[in-house]
């Protein structure tokens, strides 16, 4: 499908900004000239710049020359690093198994990376390769290009979103926007020509999975639903195979080759380049040569199919819970987007078209598609686009009090408007019959430290043990800037809403010093935050262990058992003002521990009335 823009030529020459999706196995860069989108070439003549970057030789080498040295150097070359964006060394330990790089020391709460004698960041490793497609689309326009929209995944988190623009900062380009994905390809495909309708972005990349459901009215793209899973791409196709042939290797050849840096990336190469051509022939073989022994296997489709099925089903349960939570059916859906180079596998193509019950758009080519539309996105921005609608974002994260005085953020900062998210909440105290929502505005850990919008009660919540309520509270910011917060108990319907003005009374100024100060302080706020969930999370165990006192089941334990849950409460009481949450868990922890006996006598008595009377 082709789409032509209305471009104002003389804007058209103002600083170029260009669009950059920023991917787990290849980036790419765009820019709009005057028939539209185009992708910027990078230095090797492709479009595609292999998401790889080694460090040899006391400089950083990046695309397809780091691609090459992944073999020769694995140890010192890195890829998939956008898989690591903003994340712990607790949230990929899965993956980090079959990565031959090294994970430095101190990467609980930030991954470092051991390249050699230098340690990175994923920021600072995606922003070399950031600066890759900043001199290729230099060379290319004849211009210093220092600003850029940059592209994620919808289900990236405000970690993920921030470490994508310090990535930016660092490469030197001022990132104006970041757009979701999905956004992007609707955006390239011209569909937000359309008068209105539904259009369903099924994004199948190297590393993340995403379906969203984007309503289109007069020119904007409403999101009603995103799903899907960070941890699920084509990385997983590959790693499948890989591990098949890795046993077949250690059958064979009798020894073990995963822990070999370079025949695991060799033998990862050979299976891409299998999983490739089964997009266009009916069989291939996988070939791998090694230390002068050679394996080869051949893959039919249908045995691909068979090896792969389970993956496509993983992408397909949070296509319907999306349909489900946009409150649809298939058959409203009006337009099917496919992005990503994994959905060029027929069998991908086949079950998205069979699911949604029509033929996805596949005309632009689905490594490119992203990049296109953040272009279009750019055009918008330096004026270069002048048919279109330039959405606004939030200067400040928006978000909700919770137990604690602990904010949790719904809207976060920089999110283009219009803009709605959700949320499931639950209730504090047994038989709490209302919920006071408390809307504030700002950076901060900490309620106290942010700027209160609204207040309101959800009343006639039917009264049930703490936890036990489901209160949905939604954010829906217009393309005003209004935003509606409205809260609904799940069980009985009840709702109550009210619209605020998000940035009111805010200077520009105002909104910087906000940024910094919650930048300055935020080692601070995030240890105040952590002692309070801890403190939180001894209220309950405390209070649970003061009702068991009152239970049969008190009674059937030892007097030993009994002086032990004592000790442990008392002990839990000592530190629970303590300024050290590690200390408050471990007490915790112990007091958990002490207690497991008395809570199984507790069911064990729970299950003993229930079948009193019963004969079985």
């Amino acid at each position: 499908m082709s789409q032509v823009f209305d471009i104002d030529f003389e804007s058209h020459r103002k600083a170029p900004i260009v669009g950059i999706d920023l991917g787990t196995t290849n980036s790419l860069v765009a820019f709009m000239d005057l028939t539209g989108p185009k992708v910027i070439p990078a230095p090797d003549g492709g479009n595609l710049v292999p998401s790889v970057v080694s460090y040899t030789g006391g400089e950083f080498v990046v695309g397809t020359p780091a691609q090459r040295l992944l073999i020769d150097s694995p140890e010192t070359t890195v890829y998939s690093v956008k898989r690591l964006m903003g994340r712990g060394i607790a949230d990929v330990k899965d993956e980090v198994a079959l990565f031959p790089f090294r994970i430095a020391a101190g990467s609980e709460s930030v991954i470092r990376l051991e390249l050699g004698e230098k340690t990175l960041t994923p920021p600072e490793i995606s922003a070399q390769v950031l600066g890759e497609l900043k001199r290729a689309a230099e060379a290319f326009l004849g211009e210093t290009v220092t600003q850029a929209v940059i592209t994620v995944p919808a289900y990236f988190n405000d970690a993920q979103r921030q470490a994508t623009k310090d990535a930016g900062r660092i490469a030197g380009l001022e990132v104006l926007r970041l757009v979701n994905e999905p956004t992007a390809a609707a955006l390239a495909y011209g569909l937000d020509k359309r008068e209105d309708g539904i259009v369903a972005v099924y994004d199948f990349g190297g590393g993340t999975f995403d379906i969203s459901i984007l309503r289109l009215h007069g020119g904007i793209f409403e999101v009603l639903a995103t799903n899907g899973d960070t941890h699920l791409g084509g990385d997983d196709i590959d790693n499948r195979l890989l591990k098949i042939a890795l046993e077949d290797l250690a059958s064979e050849w009798g020894e073990d080759l995963s822990h070999n840096g370079e025949a695991v990336q060799t033998l990862r190469r050979a299976v891409i380049q299998a999983k490739e051509q089964l997009s266009f022939v009916p069989f291939t073989n996988i070939e791998f040569h090694y230390r002068g022994k050679s394996y080869q296997r051949e893959i039919t489709r249908e045995v691909f199919r068979n090896l792969i099925s389970d993956i496509i089903d993983r992408t397909l349960e949070p296509c319907r819970r999306c349909i489900a939570d946009a409150g649809l059916t298939v058959d409203q859906i009006n337009e099917v987007v496919m992005v990503g180079g994994s959905t060029r596998i027929p069998m991908v193509r086949c079950a998205v078209e069979t699911l949604f019950k029509a033929k996805p758009h596949t005309e632009l080519n689905p490594d490119e598609v992203v990049a296109l539309g953040a272009a279009v996105q750019a055009g918008i921005l330096s004026g270069a686009v002048d048919d279109k609608l330039l959405l606004d974002v939030t200067p400040l994260s928006l978000g909700i009090e919770t137990m604690g005085g602990v904010v949790s953020k719904l809207v976060h900062r920089n999110s283009t408007i219009p803009a709605s998210a959700k949320e499931v909440f639950t209730t504090g105290v047994d038989g709490q019959t209302n919920v006071l929502i408390h809307v504030v505005q700002g950076e901060r850990e900490l309620v106290k430290d942010c700027r209160s919008l609204a207040r309101f009660d959800l009343t006639g919540i039917d009264p049930m043990p703490a936890g036990a309520a489901r209160v949905e509270v939604k954010f829906l910011i217009d393309a005003n800037g209004i935003l509606s917060v409205s809260a609904r108990d799940l069980r009985t319907g009840k709702e109550h809403t009210v619209e605020v003005k998000p940035s009111y009374g805010l200077s520009e100024d105002q909104v910087e010093a906000m940024i910094s100060e919650s930048i300055a302080k935020a080692e601070e706020d995030f240890q105040e935050r952590q002692v309070r969930e801890a403190r939180l999370e001894a209220d309950t165990i405390l209070t649970a262990t003061e009702k068991a006192r009152a239970n049969d089941a008190w009674l059937d334990l030892t007097d030993d058992e009994r002086k032990r849950i004592h000790d442990g409460v008392n002990q839990l009481l000592l530190v629970y003002h303590s300024d050290d949450h590690h200390l408050i868990r471990a007490k915790i922890d112990e007091l958990n521990e002490v207690t497991m006996k008395l809570a199984e006598n507790m069911m064990n008595t729970a299950v003993r009335s229930a079948l009193k009377g019963t004969h079985v």
